[in-house]
């Protein structure tokens, strides 16, 4: 199940899901399937960055102001052609939707594989402890980048914003996650 599936299954079950901080508030008029409690659990991380992301306050106009901001400024200061200077404004858009919607995980848990630390391969903190830390294998990092980056382009698509086919060619996950 995914994050998202794991929102809806729990809203379908009659809990409500709230955000404390970086905690997830649940609230029901009785107690939740365990399989559900674990699905939150796993999930945790995605979920409050999906609930943080109802509430970011960038909207469609906002996203195209700081695309057409970004393209301007790479073709008029940087002189890159127009295709160039969109491109490199998508991936300036991409950065700062990841930057927005940061994720955190727990500490000894793989957030792409959710294993533990292995002798071969050990868990890295990625991130700034300000907005948390996301514990990866290093080998598990490629993948779970490239997902963060197709969320990202994802959200700017629905915000109405269009990927580069160039731009997406270079985010789009190889081989399946």
């Amino acid at each position: 199940m995914t994050a998202l599936e794991t929102l809806e299954a729990a809203r379908a079950a009659g809990v409500t899901i709230a955000l404390d901080g970086e905690h997830l508030a649940l609230e029901a008029v009785a107690p939740p399937p365990p399989a559900l409690i674990n699905e939150l659990a796993q999930h945790k991380a995605e979920i409050v960055a999906l609930l943080r992301r109802e509430n970011d306050g960038w909207n469609a106009e906002a996203w195209r102001a700081y695309f057409d901001e970004r393209a301007g400024v790479a073709e008029f200061d940087g002189g890159l052609p127009r295709p160039q200077a969109e491109e490199r404004a998508f991936a300036c858009c991409v950065a700062e939707w990841l930057r927005q919607h940061p994720v955190s995980s727990t500490p000894g848990r793989c957030l792409g594989c959710n294993g533990g630390d292995r002798a071969d391969d050990r868990l890295m903190p990625y991130g700034i402890e300000s907005s948390g830390l996301a514990w990866l294998h290093f080998g598990c990092w490629p993948a779970w980048h490239r997902q963060r980056q197709a969320k990202a382009v994802d959200a700017l698509t629905a915000a109405g914003l269009r990927p580069p086919a160039r731009f997406l060619n270079d985010v789009e996950p190889k081989g399946g996650t």
